[in-house]
């Protein structure tokens, strides 16, 4: 009989103690996904249609900050257009942080799409015409990655309505990591030579 019962107190002792250790660890599991912050606090955001986002470059266009955001590959669906879009680059004024304003989706290339880096547009780099050497000095422009394959330049002199103007460079391949010196007007662009590995165009 006190087998027994030293037996029935050994299962529960077990039992409790199983308790005790899958309670710490679900406190444990919940307390690493929390978000933290230090020294800053979330105001405003928004969700960019689900579209995943990799580069963003925010700039002063008047009275406005605009926020440029590439992505990479997929689809969404545009709410501006009702449209199924690839992945490209979302417009987005950030004037009122509270209260970020998506203007307009640029899409991405259908003919290469995927994934990841595959696909969408990541870079998105943007000058004033004032700055530029040659430029029509009271536009505002933007120089773009499109899937892998090609360089674009925009008019987004109206933010809300991006017009494009050029492609800078095709059939290209691993476009990526592109940049623009707004005085020199001079952009590096980066990517995988077709016939002969990386290589790069100005």
């Amino acid at each position: 009989m006190l087998d027994k019962a030293r037996s029935g107190n050994a299962r529960t002792g077990i039992f409790m103690l199983g308790l005790f250790f899958a309670g710490y660890a679900a406190m444990t599991a919940l307390a690493q996904t929390k978000p933290e912050s230090k020294n800053v606090e979330l105001v405003g955001y928004n969700d960019l249609q689900g579209r995943s986002a990799y580069q963003p470059t925010i700039h002063k266009q008047g009275n406005r900050w605009i926020a440029y955001i590439g992505h990479h590959g997929g689809s969404a669906m545009n709410s501006l257009t009702g449209q199924m879009e690839d992945n490209g680059t979302s417009i987005v004024d950030v004037t009122d942080p509270k209260q970020p304003k998506y203007l307009a989706h640029i899409p991405g290339d259908p003919r290469i799409p995927g994934p990841g880096e595959t696909g969408g547009a990541q870079m998105a780099r943007v000058c004033d015409g004032s700055e530029l050497p040659r430029a029509d000095k009271k536009k505002v422009y933007l120089l773009r990655s499109r899937g892998t394959g090609s360089h674009e330049m925009w008019d987004v002199t109206d933010p809300a309505k991006p017009s494009r103007l050029a492609v800078v460079e095709s059939g290209l391949r691993d476009t990526h990591k592109s940049w623009w010196e707004c005085d020199s007007g001079m952009a590096c662009t980066g990517f995988g030579s077709t016939e002969s590995g990386p290589g790069s165009t100005k």
